[in-house]
């Protein structure tokens, strides 16, 4: 190693003027490569310059050549990966990590220590030297300039210590003093050894001369010693007197501070005493408003609520700590509480007189009201109260008690008063539904009560009665425990929808006004989380009269002011849902189309009022109203489909449009007038759907068990009546139904045509049957005339026996059956006619084929022609 590092510093570093201080062979961790060294040198020029060379062996040759530099202040990691067990392998971290291994561990070890000596000498930056052994880093004791590397490389940094410029410059002052100094090395060392000598003698001298002025300076030091003790005697005297007057000084300094102690406590207390004063003291305008103020008078209502605001601002003042201890403090709050206590229970007493003489005043309003479909307007009430909503928040706020008592009184004086109203409301609506109607008669219903008096016993006596006239048949169809949809005008219809739309127009804006009256007078609005019900007792409040709304304890939590708000609307409006569902029920008696009406009139409502609030009183109210009319709409719907399943028709006279069909189509006419632009459109399309299936199973079933009328032609007439209907409605849900209604229509119009028309000219029929039976067998068509029972003598005595008398007579006979058949209404004579020319027409075309492939040249033809067929056809049609 010793040979490669001189060969290196002498065929690498020496040209470029470094020195060559430490050297490792190593390899890259991890790869088979071969060896290189890594080199620690130093620059032989100022500043020095420390680096860490990579040097390989050149592949053209057995020279070495320089591969890569870092220099040292670059490094900033060594990592020797274990510093108590032997191991080579180490880590240097420059711009990245190099990893190398080392040919042996003491080569890693000394290398790694003249890198950490380098950088003590010449550096002294932070390279952190990790897994090390601290022996490596021992660091020699420093020696200004001399400092230098332990160990062999010591020697080499020493013995190449350069001199700086004026020590070169004094040997050679000193050299060209002695021009033989180079040639006669002795000569030159004796003449500097006589030379220090006398430097040395010189210098003992100048010492010996000295004495003499040390002895006098240290005279001088007695003298002044001697001054200082006389200087530090009157010090001490000075410093007697001072004490005295230091005492006096503390005495005057303690003094001024209690005054200033004194002070301070002063001001603190008069602050004290004015922030008490300012905050707990209430002016006696406000005490005389509390306890003798007008609350009839807006100007008087000002005044006990502005005092009583100051109050609550009194008793709700933050005292600070023991302020409670103090006795007039104890006695001003004791006041307050009994001033508020006797102005809540004076504010109690006058707000419940204020609803007892609502109850008085709107019952004296009640008698211009009945005999109109109006309820009466309490604004002029609610707007009374609301200029007491500031002090209802503030006995909120202070006595919760009296609070919840108001509360309840409001809902028991004005539930009863609403009542009255609302039940006499619907009076006059039944009157008016049932009192101008044959209807009302007919089911016992007076003008003078408006209710129910007929027995269910008379609508059962109704029963469908079948007859050959479709008009009777009509008229007795719809309802069997109902009064039938038919018996009923448009007129009547159109009143009852208007007057059920003005019985909710008039419900709405009274239970909007109301609940916006009690969320600003009973301070309700917010969304927050207050004392209210139990919930056993809201279940109760909401299933009878006897309920009650707040306990008379300790207030139990609801879920929020919104729920209590919906709870007193409940109990105030608790008879609005049974009312609404009794005129329901009526309207549904009176004729079970009004459903639909009240259908599409409630679900608008109820879609504007969850538009507003779904978890309203109102929105839930209506929906549950909603949910019995969308019930009877069903029911509706269901009677239909089972009238349909009970109709009988009669033996003995033809069917033609079944009730039901034209049922349907008055069902639908009207449903899709008053479904124009509804939300609740889906419900009537699945309505139709139903309905629609049971007619066209309904149909069905008549047409086979129909005795007098073809099957085809009920099925041809109804669909045929079925198809038009739809489309001209356009249902946009019924479209397949409208295509199979044609599909039906159209394969029983052909299938009744080829049945009636039968074999016209039958023996002749029977006789080209036999020659396509014969062509069958497969015989040829040209050969079929030479058949003994089919050739032209055969041909011709056939055709004899059907002249063009007889084929006229027939399809007369043909036309009088089918016009008894078919029924006016529908008006499908001259179709069925024309359908059966066309078939005839072709059936005489097949005949003629035959004959002119069969019998070729034989001359024979038909005793009548095509045109004969449309002449008879015409003038049988223009007869009858």
């Amino acid at each position: 190693m010793t040979a490669i590092k001189h060969a290196l510093q002498r065929d690498i570093f020496t040209p470029n003027d470094e020195r060559l201080l430490s050297i490792v062979n190593v390899c890259k961790a991890g790869k088979k490569k071969r060896n290189c060294f890594l080199c620690a040198t130093v620059t032989t020029e100022r500043p020095v310059q420390v680096n860490v060379v990579k040097v390989k062996k050149s592949d053209k040759g057995d020279f070495y050549k320089r591969q890569t530099a870092w220099a040292l202040r670059d490094l900033a990691v060594v990592d020797a990966k274990d510093a108590v067990k032997e191991n080579p392998e180490f880590d240097l971290h420059f711009d990245k990590v190099y990893k190398w291994v080392a040919s042996s561990t003491v080569e890693k070890n000394t290398f790694i220590s003249c890198i950490w000596k380098l950088n003590q000498r010449y550096l002294r930056k932070k390279i952190d030297f990790i897994n090390v052994s601290s022996q490596l880093l021992e660091e020699s004791v420093p020696s200004g300039e001399n400092q230098s590397v332990a160990g062999g490389d010591e020697e080499a940094v020493d013995e190449y210590q350069e001199l700086n410029a004026r020590e070169e410059q004094d040997i050679e002052i000193m050299m060209e003093g002695c021009e033989y100094a180079i040639s006669n090395a002795e000569a030159f060392a004796e003449k500097l050894s006589r030379e220090l000598q006398v430097l040395d003698g010189a210098n003992i001298q100048s010492i010996m001369a000295s004495e003499k002025q040390v002895n006098i300076l240290m005279k001088l030091l007695d003298e002044a010693l001697k001054e200082v003790d006389q200087i530090e005697l009157k010090l001490s005297s000075y410093e007697e007197m001072l004490q005295s007057v230091k005492e006096q000084m503390d005495q005057i300094s303690e003094s001024n501070h209690l005054i200033h102690l004194s002070n301070t406590n002063n001001v603190k207390l008069l602050s004290e005493i004015e922030f008490l004063v300012n905050h707990m003291d209430l002016a006696k305008g406000h005490i005389k408003a509390l306890q003798e103020g007008d609350l009839t008078s807006s100007r008087g209502i000002e005044a006990c609520t502005n005092a009583a605001d100051a109050l609550l601002q009194c008793m709700n003042v933050a005292l600070r700590p023991g302020h409670d201890m103090l006795h007039a403090v104890k006695q001003q709050q004791q006041r307050f509480s009994d001033l508020r206590e006797q102005f809540a229970r004076r504010l109690a007493s006058h707000l419940n007189s204020v609803f007892v003489q609502q109850g008085h005043d709107q019952s004296s309003t009640l008698a211009q009201h009945s005999v109109e479909l109006t309820l009466p307007n309490h604004h002029p009430f609610h707007r009374d109260l609301l200029r007491y909503a500031k002090l209802m928040e503030w006995l909120k706020n202070t006595d919760y008690g009296k609070y919840e008592g108001l509360t309840k009184n409001y809902m028991d004086y004005l539930s009863r008063l609403y009542e009255r109203e609302i039940k006499d409301f619907f009076e006059v609506a039944k009157i008016k539904m049932t009192g101008t109607t044959r209807e009302g008669k007919k089911f016992g219903l007076h003008g003078s009560s408006g209710k129910l008096t007929g027995s269910t016993s008379s609508l059962n006596k109704l029963s469908v009665q079948s007859s050959g006239n479709r008009r009777s048949q009509s008229s007795s169809l719809l309802d069997m425990g109902n009064m039938s949809a038919s018996d009923l005008d448009v007129a009547d219809r159109t009143k009852f929808d208007k007057i059920f739309e003005q019985v909710l127009s008039e419900l709405e804006p009274l239970c909007l006004a109301e609940q916006d009256f009690i969320s600003k007078f009973f301070k309700l609005q917010q969304h927050q989380s207050i004392s209210g019900t139990t919930t056993n007792e809201a279940e109760e409040m909401d299933g009878g009269t006897s309920s009650r709304l707040y306990s008379s304890g300790v207030p139990q939590t609801i879920s929020s002011e919104k729920d209590m708000i919906r709870q007193m609307m409940t109990k105030i409006f608790r008879c609005t849902e049974p009312e609404l569902n009794n005129l329901i029920a009526l309207g549904d008696k009176i004729d079970s189309f009004n459903s639909l009406y009240m259908l599409v009139k409630m679900s608008h409502h109820v879609w504007t009022a969850q538009n507003v609030d779904p978890a309203s009183f109102l929105s839930t109210t209506l929906g549950n109203v909603l949910v019995t009319v969308k019930r009877n709409f069903d029911k509706c719907i269901s009677n239909q489909m089972k009238q349909m399943d009970e109709v009988k028709i009669s033996k003995k006279s033809k069917v033609g449009i079944l009730p039901f069909v034209a049922e349907f189509e008055e069902f639908a006419a009207l449903a899709e007038s008053i479904f124009k632009n509804a939300e609740r459109r889906g419900d009537l399309d699945k309505a139709y759907i139903k309905l629609i299936r049971a007619v066209f199973v309904s149909v069905e079933k008549v047409a086979n068990e129909s005795q007098k009328t073809p099957r085809d032609v009920v099925m041809m007439e109804n669909f045929h009546h079925i198809f038009a209907t739809l489309s001209r409605l356009k249902i946009s849900c019924l479209e397949a139904e409208k295509k199979e209604a044609k599909q039906k229509y159209t394969e029983h119009l052909q299938s009744y045509v080829i049945y009636s028309l039968g074999q016209p000219l039958e023996k002749l029929n029977h006789f080209f049957e036999g020659v396509e039976a014969r062509v069958a067998q497969g015989i040829r068509e040209e050969e079929v005339s030479y058949q003994l029972a089919f050739n032209k003598q055969e041909l011709r005595k056939v055709i004899k026996e059907y002249p063009g008398k007889e084929v006229k007579k027939g399809l007369d006979n043909l036309y009088k059956k089918v016009d008894k058949h078919l029924c006016e209404e529908e008006n499908l004579l001259q179709v069925v006619w024309h359908s059966m020319q066309d078939e005839f027409i072709r059936q005489y075309k097949h005949f003629e084929g035959l004959i002119a492939r069969c019998y070729p040249g034989s001359g024979i033809t038909m005793e009548f022609t095509i045109q004969d067929i449309l002449d008879y056809c015409s003038s049988i049609a223009q007869s009858h």
